[in-house]
């Protein structure tokens, strides 16, 4: 399926953009009948299921702007006879240099995204703070919820912004993901609101988020193709491109008392370990794991493959982390 507009699109694709088109109409005559520039009455709103266009400024007037003349669609399922995913949420594989999705299922739908959640939390933090930012944890990186990841963070402790980006994507520490909210936000939900006006801004206006880790609450959720639209931006800083292909890393830290505190952890993706098959004719560059009882096994990764092509690739919702691997090596295996 063919990209032709930047940011979101979902199943009402065809009726939205019908609406965009009149839209676009209002705007030139309001230009045009020297009514002034202070703002438009659109038929947009953030919480249809498609996302059109933007208004941007230019000079002294403004324009409505397309979404995203640079990014993939996908309005429907896009199947494939070379895989069946059929027992999996969601997934998705998008041509980044084609600007064509390759497979689509169930890509508009809300859904639990667990530790994926921390891309746009990365990407917050990337976008707002300084990598030299010295964060202290308060009680709230204390988390007692069962099979929640975690690097041991007590109330006192401090590290950078950098250290803390590298423990959240590597390891997908749920306690490193409060410091950094709360270090970059000031309070968790004045973070949250950060991360959900930069999904706005990205078009991403499927998606709701409550906390800054994924861990599961009713109004946290996501979809498939929201999920592409933040990985892609978040892509676009060279830091986040460095930790998603590490497989390892190690730092020293300050307790409260100002004591070294070392740390050594090792990637979440099993791509990155080595502990699964990896796809015939793509390298796995990097990407970002997330499994809670509500969400499922997931997975988002980067890859490339043998000439050197980008992917953006996705799968929510999985049994179990063996059938998730093998699902996205399936998928993987079907890039031209």
């Amino acid at each position: 399926m063919k990209c032709t507009s930047k940011k979101r699109v979902s199943d009402n694709y065809k009726f939205h953009m019908r609406k965009t088109v009149i839209a676009l109409s209002l705007v030139i005559a309001f230009l045009f009948t020297g009514c002034g520039t202070a703002g438009y009455d659109m038929p947009y709103d953030s919480n249809y299921p498609v996302s059109s266009f933007k208004l941007i400024q230019i000079d002294d007037s403004q324009t409505a702007k397309p979404f995203a003349a640079d990014l993939c669609v996908a309005d429907a399922d896009v199947t494939s006879t070379e895989v069946s995913l059929s027992d999996v949420g969601a997934a998705a594989l998008f041509d980044l240099n084609g600007l064509n999705t390759l497979y689509a299922k169930n890509v508009n739908k809300q859904m639990h995204p667990a530790s994926l959640t921390k891309i746009m939390t990365a990407l917050v933090a990337l976008k707002y703070g300084s990598l030299d930012q010295v964060l202290t944890a308060s009680e709230n990186v204390i988390i007692t919820e069962s099979g929640a990841q975690l690097c041991g963070l007590k109330p006192g402790d401090s590290m950078t912004l950098d250290q803390a980006l590298h423990i959240l994507l590597i390891y997908s520490a749920n306690d490193v993901a409060m410091l950094i909210a709360e270090g970059i936000g000031g309070s968790v939900e004045d973070f949250a609101e950060m991360m959900n006006k930069e999904a706005v801004s990205l078009g991403a206006t499927n998606c709701n988020f409550v906390n800054p880790n994924g861990l599961t609450e009713e109004n946290h959720y996501v979809t498939a193709y929201d999920l592409y639209l933040i990985f892609a931006e978040a892509l676009q800083y060279d830091l986040f491109n460095e930790i998603i292909r590490m497989p390892s890393y190690s730092t020293i830290y300050k307790d409260s008392s100002g004591n070294d505190k070392s740390l050594e952890i090792k990637s979440t993706n099993a791509y990155l370990q080595e502990k699964y098959e990896l796809p015939e004719r793509v390298t796995v560059i990097g990407g970002k794991t997330g499994t809670t009882r509500a969400a499922g096994h997931c997975l988002v990764l980067l890859s490339r493959n043998n000439s050197g092509n980008p992917y953006i690739s996705i799968i929510l919702n999985s049994d179990s982390t063996d059938d998730l691997y093998m699902k996205m090596t399936d998928l993987l295996n079907t890039v031209p």
